[in-house]
């Protein structure tokens, strides 16, 4: 029997303040820099793209955040310690501002790390964070995915989630031709904007099966009950332990809310978009914006010129070849 669902002005269990941040998958599509560099050690800018996501996590008040990672990523915990040599050395020429930026990551909240082991999927990273969690809701934030600093994402799901208890999973609606890439969830009103229902899941579906066009993205808060369901979960797609189908379970008891994102995000798992993405941030940036805006501008300017003068040059050859 299900259980009903939750009220608005249902009163929240507890208050989230712990975040797992899955980091131990291979990086194989950024073959050969991931061979022996973390690919959440890849930089945006000057930052590695797993430090975005531990601000955001501190951001929105959670200061306990578990590293979940697997071997030859030792550098990741190298990054958000101390470094008592580069500091002391920076602190010596008197460099304050690279000085804060390296002591940072280290400030950010109270950072634990843990291996997977056995690359065994997403649910199983998740679930090897149990005795760390304990019997507290925690958030889940994926390293691929990179919310603007601008953005209240998480901070909106923690609401949520207080007002409704239960879990809840970042949603956006993508185009049909993608709906494969993502678990997409069917969903029904839940009586406030921009929040819905979770009513199922399907992890990548293809297009005719999609029972919506809301993808689920790395962002989730998530009940303490999720281990006991992942712990009974078997492997889905891929062979792995699926987050998604754990959630279809708690789905079926009307306890999952989705917010509905439509704001910045950045997938730096993909080539194409991690370029996308180093460029938007540097183009935001007060000391780097307007000097690489310029040059992007003349360097756009120049590529299209010489498109144009490719395709003259063709047209001109074709015309050649007919009169002969």
């Amino acid at each position: 029997m299900n259980a009903p669902h939750s009220s608005p002005d249902a009163p929240s269990a507890r208050a989230v303040r712990k975040a797992v941040v899955p980091a131990a998958g291979l990086g194989t599509r950024f073959l050969p820099a991931t061979k022996a560099t973390p690919k959440e050690m890849l930089p945006v800018v000057d930052k590695p793209a797993i430090q975005y996501v531990v601000e955001e996590a501190a951001a929105a008040g959670l200061d306990d955040v578990l590293m979940v990672t697997g071997r030859h990523k030792r550098a990741i915990e190298d990054h958000f310690d101390h470094a008592f040599e580069l500091e002391q050395a920076l602190a010596a020429k008197g460099d304050t501002v690279r000085l804060d930026a390296v002591r940072d990551p280290a400030r950010l909240a109270d950072i634990h790390h843990i291996r997977q082991g056995d690359p065994l999927g997403l649910g199983h990273a998740v679930l090897c964070a149990r005795h760390h969690v304990g019997d507290q809701p925690f958030a889940v934030l994926l390293g691929d995915d990179l919310i603007d600093p601008r953005e209240t994402l998480l901070s909106r799901m923690l609401e949520v989630r207080d007002r409704y208890a239960g879990s809840v999973v970042a949603l956006m609606e993508v185009p049909p031709e993608q709906v494969h890439l993502y678990g997409c969830a069917a969903v029904e009103p839940a009586g406030e904007d921009g929040v819905v229902r979770v009513t199922g899941l399907v992890e990548k579906p293809a297009r005719e099966d999609a029972p919506s066009r809301y993808a689920v993205i790395g962002r989730y808060v998530l009940d303490p009950a999720v281990f006991d369901v992942l712990e009974r979960t078997a492997p889905g797609r891929g062979g792995e332990i699926q987050l998604t189908d754990a959630i279809q379970e708690l789905a079926a008891d009307g306890t999952v809310h989705g917010v509905v994102f439509s704001g910045r995000r950045y997938d730096t798992g993909d080539k194409a978009d991690y370029l996308r993405t180093v460029v938007r941030l540097a183009c935001d940036r007060p000391d780097l914006g307007p000097e690489f805006a310029a040059w992007l501008k003349e360097f756009v300017a120049g590529l299209e010129e010489g498109a144009e003068r490719e395709e003259r040059k063709e047209t001109r050859a074709g015309r050649e070849e007919l009169a002969a």
